[in-house]
């Protein structure tokens, strides 16, 4: 179950109740960050992918896997990291083989790139890909995640995605011997849908939700096959 803490924005000394979000396991059971009481919030000024995610223990099924950290966003616009506690290193015990079943997908509110970024990750995840991280090459737009024979690029931007965009991912795919999967906020212009569909792209658009709708038939495949 989630657990609520009191935290004060260290910049405006505004009173919080934070309450840690809960995610899915590939077991089916919810997840949820272990808030340390009493610890001092990190203002986030510099972000890195390493610090964006933490190492937890699945209660149920006694499996470790990376989450993103817990934030709280202020009203004056400080971002809080919030420390966890009795969490290993990400060079700690490795996931176990993924079970059949893929439990449902949380919905989380995208209000952020970050957040979209994250939805994208999680959604990932959830198709059996394993030890996502930041690609390696960062795309001409939006922001680039790399997985074990997969690179996936996120627009978090207001601008359909085109068909420059499209190629290039799959251009950038290609020379890693890796598949590619394209998720965007907000949509596709006509020249990069039938282009994917040409090379065999699943496109994604991202709702408000977090969900990833799938916008093309390749698309469909994935999310009912998975990894």
């Amino acid at each position: 179950m989630s657990e609520s803490v009191p935290v004060r924005c260290p910049a405006c000394r505004r009173e919080h109740v934070y309450t840690a979000p809960s995610y899915p396991c590939v077991c089916g059971a919810p997840v949820s960050p272990p808030l340390a009481r009493g610890a001092t919030p990190v203002t986030v000024v510099h972000r890195a992918w390493d610090d964006d995610w933490v190492t937890v223990r699945c209660a149920s099924c006694g499996r470790h896997d990376q989450w993103p950290h817990p934030e709280l966003g202020c009203p004056c616009g400080t971002v809080l990291r919030l420390p966890v506690s009795g969490v290993p290193s990400a060079t700690g015990p490795r996931p176990g083989p993924l079970p059949a079943r893929r439990p449902p997908l949380s919905p989380m509110t995208i209000r952020t790139p970050r957040d979209a970024v994250t939805a994208a990750a999680l959604y990932l995840r959830r198709l059996g890909y394993r030890d996502i991280r930041r690609a390696d090459r960062r795309p001409p737009s939006g922001v680039g995640l790399a997985a074990h024979g997969l690179l996936a690029q996120v627009d978090p931007i207001v601008r359909a995605a085109s068909l420059r965009d499209v190629e290039c991912l799959w251009l950038t795919a290609m020379a890693q011997a890796a598949r590619c999967v394209y998720f965007s906020l907000a949509g596709y212009a006509d020249a990069a849908r039938d282009r994917a569909d040409g090379l065999g792209i699943p496109l994604f658009v991202l709702d408000l939700t977090g969900t990833p709708q799938p916008v093309n038939p390749v698309a469909d495949d994935l999310d009912a096959t998975g990894a």
